[in-house]
């Protein structure tokens, strides 16, 4: 691998150290900007239509339209790459505001930024899954923070995300690997960087979207799977009494995929390890991932 990493930034490749952004930047100033983490093999981003269609429909709700070709293509995740000599990885997609403009007066500073979006994507290493998360699953923590349907970003995947971190600080402090948001009506809603499932009496069920919730992709590849493989699921407020008797609970995101929960605080789920729905729904979600990727075997 190159010692410089290469980075995709407005359209070009160059080396990282050569990526910069104004001082002036709405994302700097801000946090106006938005983002997709997405998984990388064989040179393939799973689903990447997917990730930039909801982009550019978070976009479109909080900063601008995204103009045609202002995105990467698939051709432009395998010049980075090539360029870093990767064949699987994590990519990151961050899209920012343009500069603010102060010449008509101090008030402005509060304007998002109407000059050119900025767009970046770079491409780190996939860690390795811990061997023993599939066998004895994560133990997670129920933040104090609520997240209100009254949010403009909630549902949307903005880098404004300190709120997230405060909350995955919290959890990693008390020995939990992921931090479960409820609503201001006390109903579930979703983990600080995942979608959240539980199964009870064979049946999957997770938060609706208008919780509100993030659209995860790998959120709607495991519903996806459900209605082709005869597993039964529905989208529905849960509230805390139910997720704490849930048979089974997981966690989807991008990179993780399906990760079982194995306790939530104090509170063992089932028998303490990944039940047989979980890990069902892993295996299928990685043949779905080798399959749109191309890899064989």
């Amino acid at each position: 691998m190159n010692m410089e990493p290469v980075v995709y930034f407005n359209g070009e490749l160059m080396s990282a150290d050569r990526a910069a952004v104004s001082v002036y930047n709405g994302g700097w100033l801000h946090g106006a900007g938005l983002f997709e983490t997405m998984r990388a093999e064989n040179r393939r981003v799973f689903r990447l239509d997917r990730h930039l269609k909801r982009l550019r429909a978070s976009a479109k709700c909080l900063l601008t339209p995204i103009a045609d070709g202002a995105l990467p293509d698939e051709d432009s995740v395998n010049r980075l790459l090539a360029g870093n000599e990767m064949s699987s990885a994590r990519i990151r997609l961050t899209v920012t505001a343009g500069d603010v403009r102060f010449e008509r007066g101090a008030l402005n500073d509060a304007e998002v930024g109407a000059g050119a979006l900025t767009v970046c994507m770079t491409a780190a290493p996939l860690a390795e899954r811990p061997s023993g998360v599939s066998r004895a699953g994560l133990a997670v923590l129920i933040t104090r923070y609520r997240q209100s349907p009254d949010d403009p970003l909630a549902g949307h995947k903005s880098i404004s995300y300190l709120p997230r971190l405060v909350a995955l600080n919290e959890a990693r402090q008390a020995g939990c690997d992921e931090a479960l948001w409820f609503t201001t009506a006390n109903f579930l809603a979703e983990g600080s960087i995942s979608n959240v499932f539980i199964v009870k009496r064979g049946t999957l069920i997770t938060p609706p979207l208008d919780t509100p919730v993030l659209p995860g992709i790998a959120r709607a590849a495991i519903l996806g799977v459900c209605s082709v493989g005869g597993l039964t699921s529905c989208e529905r407020p849960i509230a805390i009494d139910e997720l704490l008797e849930a048979d089974e609970v997981f966690l989807t995101n991008a990179i993780r995929e399906v990760t079982p929960v194995s306790r939530i605080e104090r509170r063992v789920i089932g028998d303490g390890r990944p039940g047989p729905v979980t890990l069902e729904l892993q295996e299928h979600y990685r043949r779905l991932v080798r399959e749109e990727c191309g890899i064989d075997g």
